[in-house]
């Protein structure tokens, strides 16, 4: 039995990679801050379970990968989803929005990877799928840019570290995808006019969906790419290309 952890699993996008895990026979623990979001997800698919976690709180990190060590004996992935966009231009950003930014989007994905280390270190195994951004390349919100930016420096410098271990670890970086989650830029109306123009830029006039992201982080957590490590996946329709503007 291989166990994945998915943060944020109660999104969209976690729950698309639950779905997609669940069909390929995964074990999947969908955790969120949300408990009624995480249980909505997990009630529709075998083999899923879900769990509440902040990954802001270190102390509940460290609880969490207990409590779900206990009950399924291992940890062999982790798909880190959990994020927040502040809606926020440098004019606006103050001092609690950016901390909590990079405390969700990048240092809870540290934290949880030092948390499982032990057990990977003892079978010498595991994997890691952290989902960024294409902003990481061409810039976005300035917090939520510069954690994503970061998480791409995370995922580089764990896969050195942890390479030795057996362990791998990789990133996927989505453009935009209509989600829940997009719906911090504005309403459904503001939303169809950043579809449209985000379509008619990109190089394949495609939207990402859920589905392709899901599909990338599949393959990046499983054996098929047992000797792919540190790298970024763009799942961005051409739109990471530098003929995007």
């Amino acid at each position: 039995m291989s166990v994945a952890v998915i943060t944020g699993g109660g999104g969209d996008v976690g729950a698309a990679v639950a779905a997609r895990m669940s069909a390929d026979g995964w074990t999947v623990v969908v955790a969120d801050l949300d408990p009624a979001a995480a249980h909505r997800v997990a009630q529709r698919l075998p083999g899923v379970h879900a769990r509440r976690l902040d990954v802001a709180d270190p102390a509940g990190i460290g609880a969490f990968v207990a409590s779900v060590t206990a009950d399924f004996r291992r940890i062999d992935t982790l798909v880190c989803a959990a994020g927040i966009e502040p809606p926020q231009n440098l004019a606006d950003i103050d001092v609690a929005s950016w901390d909590r930014t990079q405390d969700v989007n990048l240092r809870g994905p540290a934290l949880l990877a030092q948390a499982v280390l032990p057990q990977w270190a003892e079978r010498r195994s595991g994997s890691m799928v952290n989902i960024g951004s294409r902003t990481w390349l061409g810039g976005g919100h300035p917090g939520y840019a510069a954690s994503k930016a970061g998480l791409v420096g995370l995922t580089r410098s764990l896969a050195m570290e942890l390479a030795p271990l057996g362990v791998r670890v990789n990133a996927v970086a989505p453009s935009f995808v209509r989600t829940g989650f997009s719906r911090q830029r504005g309403d459904e109306r503001m939303l169809d006019d950043y579809a449209e123009r985000v379509r008619a830029v990109t190089p394949m006039r495609e939207l990402v969906r859920t589905e392709d992201v899901a599909n990338a982080v599949a393959f990046l957590a499983g054996d098929q790419a047992a000797r792919i490590t540190g790298e970024v996946l763009h799942v961005c329709a051409g739109s990471q290309l530098p003929m995007f503007l």
